[in-house]
């Protein structure tokens, strides 16, 4: 497994498909199937470029996790109070996404994932911090088996429901 920055289109073509098929599986019995349909899989061109820009930043990290050539999986974190959610306090860090391909999970990627992106935060970040569905139990243990200690709860409105979201920390 070669853990790198995300380098070419294909790159983010197959980094959309991991996250769009993580979702579809992770959040079955959690979203509805209108919302879970509306997750994009097969990007379009003007997609692509709107994922690439998305994942550039100062304060940013992405990487990807390739096996025999294929992306399949990804971790974003980000820093700094405009790159943030609100949440994410001063000295900390924000876990964006980690995402796996559903038929690479258990395989120890996500793990690798998140250790990378851990140590491309700066020297100055002590915690790190995410928000996820309180109703995704893979997550749950997924995040609890490395460190992360639930802190909070908040709420996300999709599609004109109200779901809630556990928000998680672990010190650096």
């Amino acid at each position: 497994m070669d853990i790198r920055p995300p380098e070419t289109d294909t790159d983010i073509v197959e980094l959309i498909r991991a996250h769009g098929r993580a979702w579809r599986e992770a959040y079955d019995d959690v979203l509805p199937d209108p919302v879970l349909d509306e997750v994009t899989v097969e990007p379009t061109p003007e997609e692509v470029e709107e994922w690439a820009e998305g994942l550039d930043g100062d304060c940013a990290a992405t990487f990807v996790a390739v096996i025999d050539g294929t992306v399949r999986g990804f971790v974003d974190v980000r820093w700094g109070d405009d790159n943030t959610k609100p949440f994410v306090g001063i000295g900390e860090a924000g876990l964006k996404a980690i995402y796996v391909h559903p038929d690479r999970w258990g395989e120890g990627i996500g793990t690798a994932l998140l250790e990378r992106g851990l140590d491309a935060l700066p020297t100055d970040i002590d915690a790190i911090r995410l928000d996820a569905f309180a109703d995704n139990e893979s997550g749950a243990r997924f995040y609890e088996s490395r460190g992360f200690e639930r802190a909070g709860v908040r709420a996300v409105e999709i599609a004109d429901e109200t779901y809630p979201l556990d928000v998680w920390v672990r010190s650096l």
